[in-house]
Order: structure tokens, then C-alpha cells, then sequence
């Protein structure tokens, strides 16, 4: 595991005083989106966080609903400013829901397509912190706010709608990270949250790797050699272009971030416009089944 990319809890806990230090060049930020995380006790930023920790709604931080877009890079530099953050800042990002980190790597992401170089994430998320009593706090921090320069963006690790056609056409590997109830077309939406497609399916000649076969079962993440081995049985070993997708992009962007950053593939984007996207263009091809 390079400590580059992802740390543990107790690499956090070791500089608390550090990401609580208004002058230090460290910043912690929790990544959520409560309209589906409100089922999970530890998961409100407001109960309980690690201390010092900023809060970041994936919704308001990194996206923009109006445009169904990401966030733009002017919205997107001013809030880090006013977090405290600048662009030499070591952010390390978390978050619960329903998988760890699930919007916090959406985050990354982001971080990453507007070239911050020293992002990382809490392997195991939240959820390993509160379930091995790590300390938690309920106060708010207020840093003193930065000049943040967004950079980019860097294309090179998002895909697009004709990124897909392309890939159908070429045979590039794609991975959909969804459930395989999501991928056969059972359903079109994880449990409890809003449809968004009109059909049901997958995008042809995509590969199913679920996002809970990444996980131990505390949630930290399997090793590398055994993620290089699920991605190679998935027809996906870093030799040629890969694209990762889900239903909204979020999921997506965990695997996205195992194949890019921890194995170190060259070439993986991530497909946010995803099964949203995809599943409500009319005559786009899609599969059904397993």
C-alpha cells in the first residue's frame, strides 16, 4: 500500500495535532452525500468526525446539479480556499455510506482532475474509524482561508459518452462496478434510491466487478495482489485503455482509483455520465443478463 494515495487510520491518528493546526499544510476533509448515508449511525458529520476535519457535501462541493456536471473549477478552487486549503495542501479525504468512502473517492476524483498532487484517502473510510474506536469530534473547524489555484483540467481520467462508443467499437475494457442486479438489469438502482433510466442493463462488452469484491470485511481494501488478480479475471491487467463505470459515477470512481493510483495502471478514466447517462439515450446498445 503506498501512503501516497491511501493511509491508514493510524497514520490519521498519529497527526491529529497536525490537521488541527491552522498553519500546517495538512487539511482532513469528510466526503458525504446524507440523502443516502442517513441509515448509517456513524455517518453524520455533525454527530461526530475526526477532529479537525472539514465538511465537504459530495452534492454542494462536487457537483453541479443544475448543469448534471461535476463542479466547476472556479466553485471548485474557491471552497478549498475557503477551507483552509491551497494547492501544496496534503488533503487526505473519507466518508461512510453504504461502501466506505463511497463519495469520498468521487472527491479524489475531483482533486485529481483539477491536478491537486497530494490527495489520499482513509483506507476503510469512516466506518473502520468509528468501529475501531478512533477519536471523534463534534466541533466544526474554522481555518484561516488560502489562495487555492485549481489546475487542469486533466481529461486523461474522465471518459465521455464517445469514449463509450469507442470502446463497443474497439473492444476496450470497460468495468461496471455496480451490483449484479444492477448489471443484468434487475433493477435499475441500488435499494431506496430514485430510478435514474429509463432501461435496465449494462453497456456492451463491459466486465462486472461489484465494489464489494474490492473490500475486506472490515472495508479497508483487499491487496494488491489480489486486486490485480480480480481486475485480470475481469479481462483488465493495465495493458491497454480501461473505463469505469457505475450508475451516477461515484462507485465507479473507487475503482477507478484502484486500477489508476494503487495498481498504477496508465490509462483508466472514469465514466461519470455512467449508467444515468447511458441507460436514457435513445438506440444506445445495451445488454441484459449476467
Amino acid at each position: 500500500m503506498s501512503e501516497d494515495v491511501l493511509v491508514t487510520a493510524d497514520w490519521v491518528e498519529e497527526r491529529l495535532d497536525t490537521f488541527q493546526d491552522d498553519d500546517a499544510d495538512h487539511r482532513l476533509v469528510e466526503i458525504n452525500n446524507p440523502t443516502v448515508t442517513d441509515e448509517s449511525e456513524y455517518t453524520p458529520y455533525e454527530e461526530g468526525h475526526i477532529p479537525g476535519a472539514l465538511n465537504f457535501e459530495w452534492d454542494a462541493v462536487f457537483t453541479d446539479e443544475t448543469e448534471r456536471d461535476i463542479v466547476s473549477k472556479a466553485d471548485f478552487a474557491a471552497r478549498n480556499g475557503e477551507g483552509g486549503i491551497d494547492a501544496d495542501t496534503t488533503v487526505v479525504v473519507y466518508g461512510g455510506g453504504r461502501v466506505p468512502n463511497w463519495f469520498a473517492l468521487f472527491g479524489y476524483w475531483i482533486y485529481k482532475y483539477y491536478g491537486h498532487d497530494d490527495i489520499r484517502v482513509v483506507d476503510g473510510g469512516k466506518g473502520y474509524w468509528v468501529e475501531n474506536d478512533y477519536p471523534l469530534s463534534t466541533e466544526e473547524p474554522d481555518f484561516t482561508p488560502r489562495d487555492y489555484e485549481a489546475r487542469g483540467p486533466f481529461e486523461s481520467v474522465r471518459a465521455y459518452k464517445d469514449d463509450i462508443d469507442k470502446a463497443i467499437e474497439e473492444g476496450i475494457p470497460m468495468v461496471d462496478v455496480r451490483s449484479p442486479e444492477e448489471f443484468s438489469g434487475e433493477v435499475i438502482a441500488p435499494e431506496g434510491l430514485n430510478e435514474t433510466a429509463q432501461r435496465g442493463g449494462h453497456i456492451p462488452g463491459a466486465s462486472s466487478v461489484p465494489i464489494g469484491t474490492t473490500l475486506n470485511k472490515d472495508g479497508t481494501f483487499k491487496s494488491a495482489d489480489e486486486l490485480r488478480e480480480l481486475y485480470s479475471d475481469a479481462g483488465v491487467d493495465g495493458d491497454e485503455s480501461t473505463i469505469t463505470y457505475c450508475r451516477v459515477g461515484e462507485r465507479s470512481s473507487i475503482e477507478w482509483f484502484l486500477l489508476h493510483e494503487l495498481l498504477g495502471y496508465d490509462d483508466v478514466r472514469n465514466y461519470d455520465g455512467s449508467w444515468t447517462e447511458w441507460g436514457n439515450l435513445v438506440g444506445a446498445p445495451i445488454e441484459t443478463g449476467e
